[in-house]
């Protein structure tokens, strides 16, 4: 209840609104801070377990925490950890509190998701990064310097961080969300004969392929029927290639007599063919 004074006495006394105590006042308006980049980004139990690894270690449990699993064929899930891992290991050399950490990290993440989901531009995504800062950075407005997160030179590094890390390459991740890539850049198909088995008309599988009349040539074994084949020709080959010889004299069935008698015969012939050249 509370009571007043006007000219013409005292007022009656009323009831006071709900909340309008100090008290009250301030826990509201603690409670409205606490909305500031909310939900967290990481847990304090993350944070707490990432500033205990060394850099590779901080990429492999960011990688975990956040459930990228395609890095090495996914350029997208590539570059966001990229984008957070260097946002953590500058805030590292920062020495930030573990609240600190929270809140910077989420403001990295917000930043991305304001760009993927709403389209935000660049203008609207660096007006939206000032007034967010002079909620968590410093503010002579404030009543309790308690909720100032983030004092002067703090909030000078992040912005000029943000601007270089993310403001400086905005097209590109603005290429990233919004432009679809050719199948070919992230995947390709071929197409595997499988051999069948021994026996086939495919030879067995190498380490390096040959073509398949070397193998044949000179590899594959011989069938059953190329075998008997060659060894037919083995068999006939030495008789073909033998002139043909007869074991009968040509002289058999003539006399001495009868040879010198064709032999005159055939001498006279040649004596008279001179004669009558001459």
């Amino acid at each position: 209840m509370s009571q007043g004074t006007t000219p013409w006495g005292p007022t009656p006394a009323g009831p006071t609104p709900a909340g309008t105590t100090p008290e009250s006042e301030r826990d509201t308006e603690f409670q409205e801070h606490e909305k500031i980049l909310s939900p967290d980004f990481l847990s304090v139990a993350q944070i707490t377990d990432l500033l205990t690894e060394d850099v590779d270690g901080v990429q492999e449990k960011l990688r975990i925490f956040l459930n990228f699993k395609n890095l090495e064929t996914c350029l997208k899930d590539a570059i966001l950890l990229d984008y957070y891992v260097s946002g953590f290991l500058w805030a590292r050399r920062m020495d930030f509190s573990v609240i600190q950490y929270s809140k910077f990290m989420t403001l990295l993440a917000m930043l991305l998701q304001n760009l993927k989901t709403l389209h935000m531009s660049l203008e609207d995504s660096i007006k939206w990064l000032g007034e967010v800062m002079a909620e968590i950075g410093p503010n002579h407005s404030r009543k309790s310097e308690e909720w100032n997160i983030f004092d002067v030179k703090q909030a000078n590094a992040i912005i000029d961080y943000i601007k270089i890390s993310l403001f400086q390459h905005y097209k590109l991740y603005e290429f990233m969300f919004y432009s679809a890539r050719e199948e070919i850049v992230i995947g390709t198909e071929q197409v595997i004969e499988v051999v069948k088995p021994a026996g086939g008309p495919f030879p067995e599988p190498l380490e390096e392929g040959i073509s398949c009349d070397i193998y044949s040539t000179f590899i594959e074994p011989p069938t059953t029927l190329d075998r008997e084949m060659k060894g037919l020709d083995q068999e006939q080959g030495p008789e073909e290639s033998q002139p043909e010889t007869s074991d009968v004299d040509p002289s058999f069935g003539f006399t001495i007599e009868d040879v010198k008698s064709v032999l005159d015969q055939v001498t006279d012939d040649i004596l008279i063919g001179i004669q009558f050249q001459d």
